[in-house]
């Protein structure tokens, strides 16, 4: 079975370089501070309206108390390819209870109402963005207060086709890089990259396997050699220790299976969902800032 990000990441014939500009500079700036303190990033990914669009903002707020440095919200799409049992079932949960782009960015607005500062990425799939017109969907998420967009199944040569609409929104497009991405397919989508390079810890699927520091060290390496782009891992960060030992190699984490099974057994548990999404985030926050060992 050929996997999703081998297909994504397979070598293409053509490439096309650019650099994005964005409206505000929320995530350099963020990224910025953080290097000042010897700190690394944590941004927790959690999907629109899961699993209760009414709290939705409410949660990201408290992402944002429990020591979170951005955040990343996904926008529910009924075949979300490049993610695993946990959030697929999130997105499933989502649209059963009506929860569209729209509503995506309603949530984004109610948040941004009274935080002003923490960058905010929305993670999509293209057809998401398409349906209203993709020029029209940068414009909005621009105008609602988001800072970035992860287009995750838009290969690196056809994101020129998105270039303009992208530049004149001021929204960054995240890129995504992974273990098997081939040395020439890297340095055209490090031409593209701003705010931060996602690294993609692991061939697969969100939430399938724990990621392994020793697995990619050479790797990151290398990227941090040819880049001075931040770099977060993604994929596999399932606890505290694994955070620790991942940001170790980079400048920051990606946890979203771990922090969306608890939002959703919480739920049903009748839970409070802040509490939930705070107490987690603050232990993952605690180990990142232990000494490296």
């Amino acid at each position: 079975m050929i996997r999703f990000f081998e297909r994504l990441f397979a070598p293409k014939a053509q490439s096309h370089e650019a650099q994005p500009a964005q409206k505000r500079e929320r995530l350099a700036e963020r990224f910025a501070a953080l290097k000042a303190q010897g700190r690394k990033a944590l941004i927790p990914y959690i999907s629109a309206g899961d699993p209760d669009p009414a709290q939705t903002a409410a949660v990201l707020h408290a992402l944002v108390a429990g020591g979170a440095d951005a955040l990343e919200l996904g926008i529910p799409f009924s075949d979300p390819a490049a993610d695993g049992e946990t959030i697929q079932q999130a997105n499933e949960r989502a649209l059963a209870r009506g929860v569209t782009f729209a509503q995506t960015l309603a949530i984004v607005r109610e948040f941004r109402a009274t935080d002003h500062d923490t960058p905010l990425i929305l993670m999509g799939y293209l057809n998401s963005f398409e349906r209203a017109g993709f020029a029209c969907a940068m414009a909005d998420i621009a105008a609602a207060g988001g800072d970035a967009v992860i287009l995750v199944d838009c290969p690196v040569e056809a994101l020129a086709d998105y270039d303009a609409d992208l530049k004149a929104s001021g929204i960054t497009p995240i890129m995504l890089v992974a273990p098997t991405t081939t040395a020439d397919r890297r340095q055209h989508i490090l031409a593209h990259a701003g705010g931060f390079l996602y690294f993609v810890s692991l061939r697969g699927v969100t939430g399938t396997q724990e990621a392994q520091a020793d697995a990619i060290a050479a790797d990151i390496r290398t990227l941090k050699n040819e880049t001075d782009v931040p770099i977060c891992i993604g994929f596999g960060i399932r606890d505290g220790e694994t955070a620790r030992q991942m940001a170790e190699l980079a400048d920051g984490v990606v946890i979203g299976s771990a922090l969306v099974a608890r939002l959703h057994a919480a739920f049903d548990a009748k839970q409070p969902l802040g509490d939930t999404a705070t107490a987690f985030i603050r232990d993952i926050r605690a180990h990142l800032d232990k000494e490296p060992t």
